[in-house]
């Protein structure tokens, strides 16, 4: 059955017909249709299932507020659920399909929850499933995940491409209508740099609908002319931009906004992205997010047919699509009688116009009654007749307790409460709200906005979304609004004429809350405030009567507002009937808390190019190619990927480490250290900042010395350690290990932007902007004086010191440090030029006996000289003393992070495991990981441990196995044997020894 309109439909092209499935079944819509306004002229009224009731559930709105027509989308690598039919623009192909219903949408085994609704009402499940807890695991939780949840997720790899896009502007504005248009002209015309976003497919917003229904006029004209005028006016120019499919999706602070652009979901064949993350950095934002239309509370209005009086509208002037033959209107306030004008004009029945304020309306009525409308003032709907559709209405007096007056024949129901303005984005980075009387809703407390740094309203609400809910106000508002954000950006605004405005003055609505206003239990049990998730106005009195008194105790022990609505329909609905319920006006109940996004966004926007090959990226040294094509046998490192060892041909990797390692001590070992975290600290508080960080000094540092440090979470646990150098009055190079920089350099942002926000320092990650070349053995100082440069005698650069200069002809810094206690220079020189000192290295240092080690003879070197590696010796609960490093902690600071989590008595409990060298009795290597037992068992009958190894290898330079480990009072029980049950079944011998097991005095290194 179609219901297209003759006439009608301002955003289709009837000449290019789209064919679509819904459920199978093969149906016909147009270009511009959504998938809500096809369906509707396909004469599919039902088009889901509630979630706990599986009620019928028919399409209320035309936008994003939309709780029901949530759809399965696609097929394979395109299925996606939960996709709202009101927002899917039309494509031909399309393919979609109900959810929440088992075995299809017209029988639902799932319905006979209807049944016991009675026994099924607000928080049964926190009752209900308590006992017998047996039953808990093998019946309540199977069932309750099966019946969990709306859609199902998709079980094929995403097909489509998505990515991320960064803009700075000066000044954003969220919302395309004609308030959005005219405060985008304003602050353009100051010269200010302006992103103008609109979250549908067009330009207007609702009053290119209603004001033509009330003979509104713009400036003498009509208002399409208005909308066509200004959005030509700002693609002149250069300075705006507009963009449409674009939502603003969440507003942060500092002017972060995250914004939502669908590029190809009307497209799907077009080539590109599906869909874009926008960051935005904006100095001021105007939200120009309009408003939104309330439904009424009355028993039975979520059957399919009820609808929102500005939806029935909607449909009927932008897609030629009647809802219904014949509409009964039920409102609060005037804006409804458009819809019952724009039905008539239609061609349209209107049996009724419903007004549940005694005197009724003002010009709009008036013009509802010359077309012939009957009105009835004071009166509401006791409650709606039909199941899967509207067939009708019986009416009562709004005054009164439900007593049926009459019944009225209709298949539509269009319903007005007021309308509330959009406040989400204004909400989400701290603007406060405030109850206005006059006309029953929230809006933005302009004298408590969102502020930045320096104390500036950083968000500025315009027209409806401020509360301006007539056209001329709205305007006036936004003129203003728009040349303040200029302003407020630095640029100088322009005097910009606000048009004036032709449209009728509404009366005053009436705060309805509940239909009729005594309305007995039974229809109380019927009356539905959360369309999606089944909240009744029973419900949310029953948890006033259990005490919830909170509001957001109440959302979620209801679960009012939650899911993908977000309380856009539900909020204000539900809010008043938990004050009425607590005996206490609205403003002291509060609003729930707005989260974003705003609606939905896809997790492929969220991910953006993050997939496949490029999720984690593989990072590579410069010197990669070069490690493949001599033998590199890898290993992952974080993100990076390091040479293990070089093999040779007929060697095994064991082999090939054995060799390096000895190569190093003997002759001249080259290193690959670029992976080695950099990070730069810079500024008047730098100094004063890395005190802070770690846990010895550093801003006693000189310039040109280097400094070994250790860096620990607040929580007193060490997390990472490294070497520091002072490369002038206001500047550090911080170095970490290889995996930690990126989590380091996070580690000290957060701080700076939460704690010392106000210290004056810069942090910038330099990792990958350069190679860095461990050159270490006793040949190693030869090497570089052979390729010349730079002075690098023991004079010159002694241990721990640093210097700029050039060696080969590169620019280098050589840093006089040692992982391995051999004599060693770490050279950073730029990453470009990475590949070419590494193969001047090892040209130059072929006499000398140059080869590359790997990550494993590094770290059988940095064991034999009792080195600790994090991750190795640390886990998360390890702190500086275990580790023998008390020496390392600084004494004159009166505080860095962990100070004081180290002071606590756990911490400071003398039977913590310290480290230890562990030397084994036969010359094995100890199992990695391996525990040491003890006497005696423990309370599961275990036997007791008293410590484990951390770290273990066979050293080829003392031809044994060695390993470092925790042992419980290690340092005192040297010479000790321990045992250590190994998973093989043999128990392994070790003697507790010094951790240093080469060169202690360290004559090597330093020579």
């Amino acid at each position: 059955m179609s219901t297209r309109l003759a006439k009608g439909g301002r955003f289709l092209d009837k000449g290019k017909p789209v064919t679509f499935t819904f459920n199978g079944k093969r149906l016909k819509g147009y270009e511009g249709d959504t998938l809500a306004s096809a369906l509707l002229a396909n004469g599919q009224v039902m088009v889901g299932r509630s979630f706990k009731y599986h009620r019928p559930r028919g399409i209320v709105a035309s936008g994003a507020e939309e709780p029901n027509a949530l759809m399965n989308h696609g097929a394979g690598g395109t299925f996606e659920p939960n996709q709202r039919a009101t927002t899917t623009e039309l494509y031909d192909g399309l393919q979609a399909g109900s959810q929440n219903h088992w075995p299809n949408l017209e029988f639902d085994v799932g319905a006979i929850n209807a049944g016991f609704s009675r026994f099924l009402t607000a928080g049964f499940y926190y009752k209900m499933f308590i006992h017998p807890r047996p039953l808990w695991k093998h019946v309540y939780e199977p069932f309750i995940r099966q019946s969990a949840g709306l859609g199902k997720a998709p079980k094929e790899q995403d097909a489509d491409t998505y990515e991320h896009f960064n803009v700075n502007v000066d000044v954003l504005v969220i919302g395309g209508g004609i308030a959005g248009l005219q405060a985008a002209l304003a602050a353009g015309k100051s010269g200010a740099k302006v992103l103008v976003i609109e979250q549908t497919a067009h330009w207007g917003g609702r009053a290119m609908v209603d004001e033509p229904l009330a003979e509104g006029r713009i400036g003498g004209a009509p208002v399409d002319k208005f909308v066509e005028e200004t959005r030509a006016a700002l693609e002149k120019m250069p300075n705006v931009s507009m963009r449409l499919r674009l939502m603003g999706a969440g507003v942060y602070d500092h002017g972060y906004v995250l914004g939502y652009e669908r590029l190809t979901d009307h497209a799907p064949t077009a080539a590109g992205p599906r869909h874009r993350l926008w960051r935005i950095r904006a100095k001021r934002i105007v939200t120009a997010t309009g408003a939104i239309e309330r439904p009424l509370s009355f028993a039975g209005n979520d059957v399919p047919g009820v609808m929102l009086a500005s939806a029935v509208r909607d449909y009927v002037v932008n897609f030629g699509v009647s809802v219904g033959d014949r509409v009964v209107v039920v409102t609060n306030n005037d804006s409804a009688y458009l819809t019952a004008i724009a039905m008539k004009k239609a061609g349209l029945e209107v049996p009724c116009i419903l007004d549940a304020r005694p005197e009724g309306g003002g010009a709009l009525m008036q013009a509802a009654q010359d077309l012939g409308i009957p009105v009835e003032t004071g009166k509401a709907i006791a409650k709606v007749k039909g199941t899967r559709r509207v067939t009708g209405v019986a009416i009562c007096v709004q005054a009164g307790e439900g007593a049926v007056l009459k019944e009225i024949a209709c298949d539509a129901v269009a319903m007005s409460g007021g309308w509330s303005p959009v406040v989400h984005l204004w909400s989400h980075c701290g603007g406060k709200l405030t109850w206005d009387t006059g006309h029953a809703h929230f809006r933005p407390d302009v004298d408590n906005p969102p502020r930045d740094d320096a104390g500036e309203a950083f968000v500025i609400p315009v027209g409806t979304a401020n509360g301006a809910m007539h056209i001329a106000l709205a305007l006036e508002d936004a003129e203003m609004s728009g040349r303040a954000a200029a302003k407020a950006a630095g640029h100088k605004p322009k005097p910009v004429a606000t048009p004036d405005v032709t449209s009728p003055q509404e009366a005053a609505m009436e705060p309805v809350w509940l239909m009729p206003q005594g309305a007995p239990y039974e229809l109380r049990m019927k009356a539905w405030l959360d369309f999606q998730n089944d909240v009744k106005v029973s419900d949310v009195q029953l948890a006033a009567q259990e005490g919830f008194e909170s509001v957001e105790h109440a959302k979620r022990y209801t679960t009012l507002g939650m899911a993908t609505d977000q309380g856009k329909l539900s909020n204000i609905n539900g809010l008043a009937i938990l004050s009425d319920a607590l005996g206490q006006p609205i403003p002291q109940t509060g609003t729930t808390t707005f989260r974003p996004p705003y609606t939905p966004i896809s997790m492929g926007a969220i991910a953006g190019e993050a997939r496949g090959a490029v999720f984690q990226p593989i990072r590579r040294t410069p010197m990669q190619a070069w490690h493949d094509a001599h033998g590199a046998d890898w290993e992952p490192v974080g993100h990076w990927r390091r040479p293990y060892a070089y093999p040779r041909s007929s060697e095994s990797v064991h082999d090939a480490v054995m060799r390096e390692v000895k190569n190093t001590r003997q002759a001249l070992g080259l290193l690959d250290a670029s992976t080695l975290g950099k990070i730069i600290v810079k500024g008047p508080d730098a100094g004063r900042f890395l005190d802070m960080m770690y846990t010895n000094m550093m801003s006693t540092l000189k310039v040109g010395k280097c400094r070994y440090g250790l860096m620990c979470s607040e929580n007193g646990f060490l997390t990472d350690d490294g070497v520091v150098a002072r490369i002038d009055e206001d500047t550090w190079l911080c170095h970490t290990t290889s995996g930690g920089a990126d989590s380091v350099h996070g580690h000290m942002e957060e701080w700076l932007q939460t704690e010392w926000w106000d210290w004056k320092v810069y942090t910038a990650n330099v990792t990958e902007q350069y190679a860095q070349i461990a050159v270490v053995g006793p040949n190693a100082r030869k090497v570089l004086e052979k390729l010349g440069g730079m002075d690098v005698s023991k004079e010159a650069l002694g241990f721990m010191e640093w210097k700029e200069g050039e060696i080969a002809g590169i620019p280098a810094r050589a840093f006089r440090i040692s992982f391995s206690g051999e004599l060693s220079y770490e050279i950073a020189v730029p990453a470009s030029q990475g590949l070419a000192f590494w193969e001047a290295l090892m040209e130059a240092g072929a006499e000398f006996g140059a080869m590359p080690y790997g990550t494993e003879a590094l770290h059988i070197m940095r064991a034999e000289k009792g080195f600790i590696m994090i991750g190795d010796e640390t886990d998360g609960t390890v702190i500086p003393q275990d580790l023998g490093l008390h020496w390392a902690l600084s004494k004159k600071k009166d505080d860095y992070l962990g100070k004081r989590a180290q002071e606590r008595s756990h911490m400071a409990d003398p039977t913590r495991w310290k480290l230890v060298g562990l030397e084994t009795v036969d010359g094995a290597v100890l199992p990695d990981g391996a525990y040491a037992v003890a006497e005696g068992t423990n309370a599961n009958g275990q036997r007791n441990v008293q410590g484990r190894v951390t770290s273990t290898y066979h050293s080829p330079t003392l031809d044994r196995g060695i390993a470092m480990g925790l042992v419980l009072h290690g340092p005192d029980r040297m010479g000790e044997v321990i045992e250590f049950p190994g998973v093989d079944g043999k128990t392994y011998k070790a003697k507790i020894v010094d951790p240093v097991f080469y060169d202690k005095d360290g004559e090597k290194q330093n020579v």
